[in-house]
């Protein structure tokens, strides 16, 4: 007998990490124990796709596929009973419905945050001293140094949004740069405070017209979702930098461009968008994209933009791989996962009944 993964969204690297981690633990096992198999699938996960999983017990998904309450109903009734996320956040998912439906549904909670961070700082230093343009001068022989002027990040104040790993390790990042570090978090990280990384203030609009530079760490949910908007824009110091590599939900669009069409923002980098859904992760270098406000941003010589790319490294895929079949295994056991999203799921098999060993 043998259970079957559906991998959606699956790229070169999905298929060679996982492949990858299923083999290892299989030859840990000697070949026992691991009554699995992966069935990739470049198509995103939606309505339309659904088919795709009938004979899995579980899919595994990215950050753009859908599941929402209507796939997740097509889904159970497919057969599949468990929801593998190879990311951290879990906005794409419906989960008051999966539980309703008794899936089991975990992510990955944590997969190298300095990967994350060590990114953002990369697209900061990038957009503030424009090495990006520097790169394409030198290459059609041009040397001058107009327009390249940059600040000095040591003295500077950086905002950091968002203290959980990635906002933590930013920040100690930061900290070596010798910057001064203020951060907002509704939950406050002892992290933080113990080491000494910098202080908190209560509110956006308190911490926003102090920052040189502001790094967005967060989560995406109701209560970020727009974090930046037209009013916070308008809170920031003139001239101040942003860089979001959490998800593309955070920022409102229009108003940034709004901010930088009249020169009050002094440039931003983005490696996440929230209209990236059906575009990143593709190559659209043939097509017309239709999407204007990011035709737009993309006009701009003080934007970067990049493919939500910051986690792309080989200790994050492999971290990723290995939890993801970890969370697997721990739901065919019927025992308990820290990653596990939902309180509680049907269970699948009892625990003595197959011989998992992972």
């Amino acid at each position: 007998m043998s259970i079957k993964i559906a991998v959606f969204s699956a790229k070169p690297y999905d298929r060679e990490f996982l492949a990858s981690a299923l083999n290892a633990k299989k030859q840990e096992n000697n070949g026992d124990g691991m009554p699995f198999d992966l069935v990739f699938h470049d198509f995103a996960l939606g309505l339309d796709s659904v088919a795709l999983a009938r004979g899995a017990t579980a899919v595994c998904v990215f950050v753009n596929d859908v599941l929402n309450a209507a796939v997740l109903e097509a889904l159970y009734a497919e057969g599949v009973r468990a929801v593998l996320l190879r990311c951290a956040g879990f906005n794409h998912v419906d989960l008051v419905k999966a539980e309703t439906l008794g899936f089991f549904v975990a992510n990955v909670p944590s997969y190298s945050p300095e990967a994350v961070a060590e990114f953002s700082v990369a697209l900061l230093q990038t957009l503030n001293r424009r090495t990006h343009r520097a790169y394409n001068r030198v290459r059609e022989g041009n040397f001058a140094l107009d327009g390249l002027l940059g600040i000095t990040l040591h003295g500077k104040t950086v905002g950091v949004v968002g203290t959980g790993r990635i906002g933590l390790a930013a920040a100690r990042i930061f900290k070596g740069y010798g910057c001064r570090i203020l951060a907002y978090d509704p939950y406050k990280s002892d992290d933080f405070l113990v080491e000494n990384l910098g202080a908190y203030e209560d509110d956006l609009d308190t911490l926003l017209p102090q920052c040189d530079f502001v790094s967005l760490h967060c989560p995406l949910t109701k209560g970020t979702h727009h974090i930046i908007n037209e009013h916070t824009l308008a809170k920031m110091k003139p001239g101040a930098m942003l860089v979001n590599t959490s998800r593309g939900g955070l920022i409102s669009t229009k108003p940034v461009i709004a901010a930088l069409k009249s020169r009050h923002l002094g440039g931003v980098a983005l490696d996440v968008y929230e209209g990236e859904g059906g575009l990143f992760y593709n190559d659209h270098s043939g097509d017309i994209i239709e999407d204007d406000e990011l035709m737009r941003l993309m006009t701009f010589p003080n934007v970067i933009l990049c493919g939500h790319q910051a986690f792309f490294t080989v200790e994050a895929l492999t971290e990723i791989a290995n939890v993801t079949l970890q969370n697997f295994a721990d739901f065919l056991l019927s025992r308990p996962c820290p990653n596990s999203l939902v309180r509680s799921h049907k269970l699948f098999i009892r625990r003595d009944s197959y011989p998992v060993r992972i």
